[in-house]
């Protein structure tokens, strides 16, 4: 099996099985707690049906949208993920040009293992910034400035990552950053030679980001949980989130709001998009999907504020009953990190090539000519 063969995302996902090591497969794959919520991401979709209009000559649909002040080819693009070159060695690097070849945004995590200026300099494409707010503040202040002088284009600010999620898959697995090679997780890491070959022959892995600012960016001996648990300010709060808007003071984005009261509150602090997510199902589980709220969300602060949906994409049809339910545009992470682990660049842009025509297609066969043309009437649920 190999990238020709990949042609939606449980492909890619077997592909990057066959190439990972359990624990770091199992770390993208998994959720939190009995993983309700994860599986919930996906099914959702399922909640409503589209409806299409015929002879509408539909030849070819614009999928452009504008989204956090930057116009995109594509109403998708590609979530902040953490330690990219877990997946593969050139990790966020290779995010960042098959975001740009696609004409949509790249988002880097705080915990990358490349530098805001690395990224800067070889990608002109959107590009958003992911903060986690340190117990260090200083932390914050210097991520921001940096990001100014980079010409990054927004930020966003995760804010249901205050303490880690119940991963159980990374307890059982052993899942470390950089791994731990224990008798019997060193048998499963010599099982994907390839792997290993690209761990022991390229830098050692460091978060670029926060290296210069706590020893913990270039010593990560500890799990994910760990760093999340230790590093992560769990007293965050409102007023923290209006002075990071208020220093950026540019497009900016919460992600993590699911409630319509944390979407009020958003708006009051000056954000201009919410991420409505609940991390992939990796953190509070039992609880609604992003879909779910969509319509809701849309309803009342539709015109106020935009919204972004982040959380079980797997289809492009997915993409469309989100825009018809009151989405700007959609997020996803899963996918393209199997598509990374299963290609690289090349891979993930096999991703968004496949995403983007079932996007096409389907507008066709939807009979719209424009994301406008997606709204309500489009949706019935069941």
């Amino acid at each position: 099996m190999d990238l020709d063969d990949c042609h939606n995302y449980d492909d890619f996902r077997r592909l990057a099985k066959k190439k990972l090591p359990s624990p770091i497969f199992h770390y993208i794959d998994g959720g939190s707690d009995d993983e309700v919520t994860l599986r919930r991401n996906s099914n959702s979709f399922n909640s409503c049906d589209l409806i299409p209009n015929v002879l509408n000559g539909v030849e070819n649909p614009d999928l452009s949208t504008i989204v956090l002040g930057r116009k995109i080819n594509i109403p998708l693009f590609l979530s902040p993920t953490a330690m990219q070159r877990l997946y593969h060695p050139d990790g966020d690097k290779a995010s960042a040009r098959a975001a740009e070849k696609f004409g949509t945004f790249y988002s880097m995590s705080t915990m990358a293992n490349t530098s805001i200026e690395e990224i800067s300099n070889i990608s002109s494409g959107p590009k958003l910034f992911q903060l986690y707010v340190h117990k260090d503040k200083s932390i914050t202040d210097d991520l921001l400035d940096r990001c100014k002088m980079a010409n990054f284009d927004g930020l966003c600010l995760t804010v249901d990552t205050i303490v880690a999620g119940n991963r159980e898959r990374d307890h059982r697995t052993g899942f470390t950053t950089p791994p731990k090679f224990t008798f019997k997780s060193f048998v499963d890491f010599a099982l994907r030679p390839g792997w290993l070959f690209n761990y022991f022959t390229n830098k050692k892995f460091e978060l670029s980001n926060v290296k210069n600012k706590t020893d913990k960016g270039t010593n990560i001996t500890k799990s994910v949980i760990e760093y999340i648990n230790e590093q992560y300010d769990p007293a965050m709060n409102w007023k923290d989130a209006e002075y990071i808007v208020k220093k950026w003071n540019g497009p900016f984005a919460l992600k993590g709001i699911m409630s319509l009261e944390d979407v009020e509150h958003a708006i009051d602090i000056g954000c201009t998009a919410v991420i409505i997510s609940n991390h992939g199902g990796r953190q509070l589980d039992g609880s609604l999907s992003p879909f779910d709220q969509i319509k809701e969300i849309s309803d009342k602060f539709g015109n106020k504020v935009e919204i972004i949906l982040d959380g079980g994409i797997r289809r492009g049809t997915h993409v469309i009953k989100a825009i018809a339910a009151g989405a700007k545009a959609c997020s996803f992470g899963k996918g393209y990190l199997f598509s990374l682990s299963a290609g690289g660049q090349k891979g993930i842009e096999k991703m968004l090539q496949n995403l983007h025509k079932e996007i096409e297609r389907n507008m066709k066969l939807m009979g719209c000519k424009n994301l406008k043309e997606l709204n309500s009437s489009k949706l019935v649920y069941r």
